[in-house]
């Protein structure tokens, strides 16, 4: 049995992991939250990890507020730094293998092809500079450990993309959506089964494909037009009785939507080398949507 400790147990992938855990009869997950581990303050952690003693560590918690970070990069950066320079520590101290998770917000988005992860980082704001901190403590400090990029996160769990258009479309006649920023969209609980596939290969003495990874779906679009996919997978999903389905949706440029930080453009990383490395794939866009609205169809949440 493969013991892990998961930080950040109210996150959109942590909710995830806990969905497919019942599915991996090998891993057990041991979920770390706010109330017994505040990451703000993160003398916590290594008593947390001398307690548990785990196979291996998985950090889901992150300060995401990409505009707030901008009037509290200390917070910002306590959370995404401080506190994984400090499990970076005790996972090395302990030779335990830590997964950390970062964002495609280290790249400016000028590319004008998917990211590798060997490509020139270049973050655009506080959320993304600090992210890119985190990352560097996890490489400088615990030589055994997965980084994995990921983009655009949607579950059937916390705040993202596709509830609020669900609940937008359900409440307006007309919403409008930027189409000049163009990324991944990455469902979480695909995410989470792809590490718990992986973790009985990363835990292997002879493990040799430490490193970063970019970990994203398959399928690039923009915002406007992944919209536009939840709309038409959700009128089949939640029924005809589904008011979203008549909403209009008007793509628009970012520049009408001010914010405090520029986001990248062009969000698209290439998930080649961690298919080939742990020959894994993610599902179509069409699959995993449909996977999500189906669960908070389930339990009514899709309104």
């Amino acid at each position: 049995m493969i013991r892990a400790l998961v930080f950040g147990q109210n996150s959109q992938l942590a909710g995830c992991l806990a969905q497919e855990e019942s599915s991996f009869s090998d891993v057990e997950l041991n979920f770390i939250g706010r109330s017994c581990c505040d990451l703000e303050y993160p003398s916590d952690i290594a008593a947390v990890v001398d307690k548990i003693r785990p196979d291996i560590v998985i950090n889901t918690a992150a300060y995401t507020a990409v505009d707030l970070a901008e009037s509290e990069p200390d917070r910002a950066l306590a959370i995404n730094a401080t506190a994984v320079k400090v499990m970076s520590e005790q996972t090395a101290k302990h030779a335990i293998p830590f997964i950390h998770f970062s964002t495609d917000y280290v790249f400016d988005g000028n590319a004008r092809r998917p990211y590798v992860e060997t490509d020139r980082v270049a973050p655009l704001g506080i959320y993304g500079q600090t992210k890119l901190a985190g990352e560097q403590a996890v490489r400088d400090l615990n030589p055994r450990h997965l980084i994995f990029r990921t983009s655009w996160l949607y579950s059937p769990f916390g705040k993202n993309f596709v509830k609020t258009m669900c609940r937008l479309l359900a409440e307006t006649d007309e919403i409008k959506v930027v189409d000049d920023q163009i990324g991944c969209p990455t469902s979480a609980l695909d995410l989470a089964r792809i590490v718990l596939q992986v973790l009985p290969v990363i835990v292997t003495d002879g493990f040799r494909g430490f490193g970063t990874y970019h970990v994203v779906a398959n399928e690039p679009v923009n915002w406007c037009a992944f919209a536009r996919r939840i709309q038409v997978l959700g009128a089949d999903v939640f029924g005809p009785g589904w008011s979203g389905a008549d909403c209009q949706i008007t793509p628009v440029r970012s520049d009408q939507f001010p914010s405090a930080v520029r986001r990248p453009a062009y969000s698209v990383l290439s998930n080649r080398k961690i298919r080939e490395d742990f020959c894994v794939d993610f599902p179509s866009l069409t699959e995993s949507l449909g996977r999500v609205l189906a669960v908070l169809e389930k339990d009514d949440r899709h309104a």
